[in-house]
């Protein structure tokens, strides 16, 4: 497969995903600031969505307070924003157009349909008091074009980049929508395991779609370190890093077999897959959730810049 072939289907599968990512991102948000606003008091939750989203130095270029509307436009139609969900919406299908032959029809046409009714959208369907019902558009797009890419692709080398692609923006995801509870400061009258913490806590399950999973592994109340065992660590849950690696383990394995070749992202890949595999979730909570989770999104932005290196150049 040429270079540049791969390269529009990686980043096809990767831009698609993080569209449903910011939705995601965006649902922890909304959430979170119901929450303060019903508790009466002022609200980091937006700066923390902000920062999450990698979107701090394009926002603040533009905005100087990380108001409800304000992060709202940024992330899901500001043009000026790549990561925005109508941006990321169009590059997906730049990138399906210029490979239309190394697709499916079903996949293109759920790559097409969405940019094609997001060209309907109006101001009212990104109001505070709407977006919800956007996001959930979002969402639903997403993984009709995963279902039809699992549904109708050849198990072949463009198969494994799309499902590369998908794998590592979703393990970045999920490491970001469980650092915004770290970027989150409590009130100083509330506590940790307290009501606030406990509905923080519950956002991010729901924004997952792991609440259900989460009672079915744990059969307990919820609490923060299975939460984030959850996510983290527990490879049947399909958005846990663990998860993801396994997939990003597995094709990666699967293109150097093809190919003939094994580069650095390989041993990074591997590396992280192994930690991934042997941490505990005490280890992880004694060296600092937050300090994990910052250490593994660069660890995955540095793999994504070897698999370019490797395959896409």
């Amino acid at each position: 497969m040429l270079s540049r072939t791969a390269d529009n289907l990686y980043w096809l599968a990767r831009y698609i995903e993080r569209t449903e990512n910011v939705a995601r991102l965006l649902d922890v948000g909304l959430r979170m600031g119901n929450l303060a606003i019903e508790a009466g008091g002022d609200t980091t939750e937006w700066h923390s969505t902000i920062v999450a989203a990698g979107c701090e130095t394009t926002f603040y270029a533009k905005y100087q307070k990380p108001s409800a509307q304000a992060v709202i436009n940024h992330l899901t139609r500001d043009p000026s924003n790549p990561s925005s969900i109508m941006s990321c919406l169009e590059t997906a299908r730049r990138n399906a157009r210029a490979d239309r032959t190394g697709i499916t029809t079903d996949m293109w046409e759920a790559v097409n349909k969405a940019w094609i009714e997001s060209r309907a959208l109006s101001d009212r369907d990104f109001a505070l008091e709407n977006v919800r019902h956007f996001l959930e558009w979002v969402k639903e797009h997403s993984m009709r074009f995963s279902g039809a890419a699992g549904g109708t692709m050849l198990r072949n080398d463009a198969y494994w980049f799309i499902r590369l692609g998908m794998a590592v923006e979703r393990a970045d995801s999920t490491a970001r929508i469980l650092d915004v509870k770290y970027h989150v400061l409590l009130p100083g009258h509330e506590r940790v395991g307290g009501t606030r913490d406990y509905y923080q806590w519950t956002s991010i399950l729901r924004s997952v779609s792991a609440q259900r999973a989460y009672h079915w592994v744990y059969r307990d109340r919820l609490k923060p370190w299975l939460v984030a065992d959850l996510l983290i660590l527990r490879p049947e849950m399909p958005r846990s890093l663990a998860a993801c690696f396994n997939d990003i383990a597995r094709h990666l394995d699967l293109l150097a077999n093809a190919y003939g070749s094994r580069g650095e992202c390989h041993r990074v890949a591997g590396q992280i897959h192994s930690r991934l595999r042997y941490a505990k979730i005490e280890e992880i909570f004694q060296q600092g959730l937050h300090e994990f989770l910052t250490e593994f999104i660069e660890q995955n932005t540095v793999l994504g810049r070897e698999i370019s290196k490797h395959y896409l150049i």
